[in-house]
């Protein structure tokens, strides 16, 4: 493995979600949520968060509905589902975009993963494409059946690992009349061969560790987990590449939050390294908008999934002008340019429920 990024790939760890969660601190935020100006408390006639619950295959979903200033259940109103980054929750950087919807007059929401976060579903971490595009199904069934909402006017807003995640939702759900990514992260592209292709070479031996790694937990054995489960501030210093540097700095310094980890069982990666992201991008016809920082270490893949997209007869690339991946999550500048993006493309392709693709 090249050396220079040695330090930002898998390392094979052993211990429980418990023992992770509780090396951390609990947000001060009532809601738990760790995004700057986030809701504090709900004041009648303006935006505010509903936490909720709902089954998913059996699974208990944890998610937030935010709804606008004003907000009438008897009226109609379109939504937006927002899918989280990987290791992210909806407490950081999925609940600020939702947030920040919810304030252009849409009801967004915002949910953790199956086997993630506040969600049910064991072993904990367990991270397979499938289920994560389940995950951006089964928000939207959720909030097309919630009060005010415009079953009709239904978008999607799919954030680093839950943007790809989204592209491979939206190929098969037209319920989602308009499709967004940002920083858009192809996780089994990456998985399998390495950040910026740096692990080629040992494919077969982590696709070896993976089997080995099944077994153990068919067997009853403890669950193998990969990634990083903590870091010192030397660690992230000498880290070389902008996305795992600064994405450590977010995840565990200033958006840190007890149910957000950077941890995947090991055994995932027999799914995530045999998937892609971008395999039947035609079959999105839905007007498209993908973004992504003009100094993002991560763009070519939103520049690969874009080039394949040719169902649509409607799509736009938006750069970010100055943006790293990371700092798409949180810098106010950037966020405010994706949310103009965002408020411009929504609000011309989720008119009316004559949508014309």
């Amino acid at each position: 493995m090249n050396k220079r990024i040695k330090g930002h790939f898998l390392k094979a760890i052993f211990m429980t979600a418990s023992i992770i969660s509780s090396a951390q601190t609990k947000p001060a935020n009532p809601f738990g949520l760790v995004y700057e100006n986030a809701i504090t408390k709900n004041i009648s006639g303006e935006v505010n968060i509903h936490p909720v619950t709902y089954k998913l295959n059996g699974i208990d979903i944890s998610a937030n509905v935010y709804t606008p200033a004003g907000y009438d259940p008897s009226k109609k109103y379109p939504a937006i589902v927002v899918a989280h980054p990987n290791g992210g929750i909806k407490e950081q950087t999925a609940g600020l975009y939702a947030q920040r919807l919810a304030e252009k007059g849409y009801i967004a929401i915002a949910a953790d993963a199956a086997y993630q976060g506040a969600s049910g579903g064991e072993p904990r971490h367990t991270d397979k494409p499938v289920f994560r595009t389940e995950d951006i199904h089964g928000m939207a069934d959720f909030i097309t059946q919630y009060a005010g909402v415009d079953a009709n006017r239904l978008g999607a807003l799919g954030i680093c690992g839950g943007g790809g995640y989204t592209l491979k939702a939206a190929q098969s759900d037209k319920r989602f009349k308009a499709v967004a990514t940002l920083s858009m992260f192809n996780s089994g592209v990456v998985r399998r061969n390495g950040f910026q292709d740096s692990q080629l070479a040992t494919i077969q031996e982590r696709l070896k560790k993976a089997s080995d790694a099944r077994t153990q937990e068919v067997s009853g054995g403890k669950i193998i987990y990969a990634g990083v489960a903590s870091i010192t501030d030397e660690e992230i210093a000498k880290t070389k590449t902008d996305l795992y540097r600064e994405g450590y700095e977010y995840y565990y310094r200033t958006h840190a939050h007890p149910n957000s980890t950077f941890l995947y069982t090991m055994s995932s990666l027999l799914d995530l390294m045999t998937w892609d992201a971008t395999t039947n991008m035609d079959l999105i016809d839905q007007p498209l908008l993908m973004m992504a920082g003009s100094k993002a270490d991560t763009k070519y893949m939103t520049d690969a999934a874009f080039n394949l997209a040719t169902g649509t007869k409607h799509k736009e690339l938006f750069v970010i002008p100055g943006a790293t991946h990371i700092q798409t999550y949180y810098v106010p500048e950037y966020v405010a340019q994706a949310m103009a993006k965002l408020t411009e493309f929504y609000s011309k392709n989720l008119q009316s429920a004559t949508n014309t693709k």
